[in-house]
């Protein structure tokens, strides 16, 4: 099936705008104005791009929550799905996601299962739909709901605690980065005009010092762009397989920085991985999707292949073992919990731990961080202004 960018109107006269998924223009079409829509026309994916761009942004993790928490409640007091939808879309002011709303309920209302309807839109975690349809295939869909909630409210506050903890040294590292620039580009220029004029000896080291600044005042706009082209190639690389693992090996294998990561991927992939398993959902089909939201590639590529071993009938543990990537004790706990029948809850208790683990990791880090980069800020500034204002005090002694 192919996807296909369709503007139609309801009864009501409002224009809508959606992507879809279809066999060809024609059937999408038919579709539309069976359902009772005035269709302007059905085009490709790809010939609207501005449409498109739209649609693919990522919504909103704390508005999707809110948005489940009261579809949730809608549906525990008994109300049907589609009521619910309509009652939640009249209320939604967020603009992507009550655009995204109002197509599922639309493919509700054409026969497809809510799982269906929104994987279809491209733009909510894989989680949620794999999690959508466990609940109805197993008929319990508030339950399922309850865990995807919950799973999101702990991400969310784990997010913003890494948040909270940087913020502290990207503001430090920033106000560095100001400073040297001020430094180099306009105050070293004027000591360099001050010093021509007064035509006297200058020290080696403030030599050096109107050197460095008079080149970067003249080379300070051609390194800019050049700092730009090579961050956005370096992020489009990134995107690409191999710079993508060639990044991913490169942060890991950071001594402080690639410990941490790893320890917050295993909390992240343990967590999905217990949320999907209570919702119902095989082993296999929970570790791909699991595995999928990982942002690591090699811990990615690890589960796909640990997810093959289970396949053939190996047990979880001993395949994660073999990929070499899990810390050995994230590895025995969950031998425990596969022994003890108690997977799900013993998954829990590895994101629990290691959550914890690299909060204390970080606030060592930054710990030791700040106080270097205050450091390393005064010998720089201190050395500037040393060798700006050495020749002043020279002068003045003669």
């Amino acid at each position: 099936m192919a996807e296909y960018v369709v503007k139609i109107a309801d009864e009501r006269g409002r224009i809508q705008q959606h992507i879809e998924q279809g066999y060809s223009e024609a059937e999408v079409r038919d579709r539309f104005t069976q359902q009772g829509y005035l269709v302007y026309w059905v085009k490709p994916q790809g010939v609207l791009s501005g449409g498109l761009k739209r649609r693919r942004r990522k919504i909103k993790q704390a508005t999707f929550l809110v948005f489940n928490q009261q579809f949730l409640t809608l549906v525990r007091a008994g109300l049907p799905i589609l009521n619910a939808l309509e009652l939640l879309i009249k209320r939604q002011k967020d603009a992507l996601l009550k655009q995204v709303l109002e197509n599922v309920r639309d493919r509700v209302k054409g026969g497809e299962l809510l799982s269906d309807a929104f994987a279809a839109q491209g733009v909510v975690p894989k989680i949620y739909t794999t999690t959508l349809l466990a609940g109805e295939k197993s008929g319990a869909i508030d339950e399922v709901l309850t865990r995807y909630i919950n799973f999101q409210r702990m991400a969310l506050s784990f997010r913003k605690k890494l948040f909270v903890s940087l913020i502290y040294p990207t503001l430090l590292v920033t106000v560095v980065l100001i400073m040297v620039t001020f430094l180099f580009t306009y105050v070293v220029p004027k000591f360099a005009e001050l010093f021509n004029s007064l035509g006297a000896k200058l020290p080696a080291i403030t030599v050096f010092m109107l050197a460095v600044g008079q080149h970067a005042q003249k080379y300070a706009p051609f390194v800019l762009v050049g700092l730009v082209v090579a961050a956005f190639v370096l992020w489009r690389w990134k995107d690409t397989d191999r710079g993508g693992d060639q990044v991913d090996r490169m942060i890991l294998g950071t001594p402080l920085l690639g410990e941490i990561r790893l320890k917050h991927q295993v909390a992240s992939f343990s967590r999905m991985l217990s949320t999907l398993l209570q919702g119902g959902l095989p082993l296999v089909p929970a570790m791909e999707t699991a595995g999928s939201s990982m942002s690591s590639r090699r811990i990615l590529k690890g589960v796909n292949r640990a997810s093959i071993r289970v396949r053939e009938g190996q047990g979880l543990a001993s395949s994660l073992e073999e990929q070499r990537i899990f810390p050995e004790l994230a590895v025995e706990m969950v031998e425990v919990g596969e022994s003890t029948g108690a997977l799900p809850a013993m998954l829990n208790s590895v994101a629990e731990f290691y959550e914890e683990d690299v909060q204390t990791a970080l606030g060592a880090a930054m710990a030791l961080i700040e106080p270097l980069i205050l450091m390393i800020m005064a010998v720089f500034v201190g050395g500037v202004l040393i060798s700006l204002y050495l020749p002043i005090f020279t002068l003045g002694v003669q």
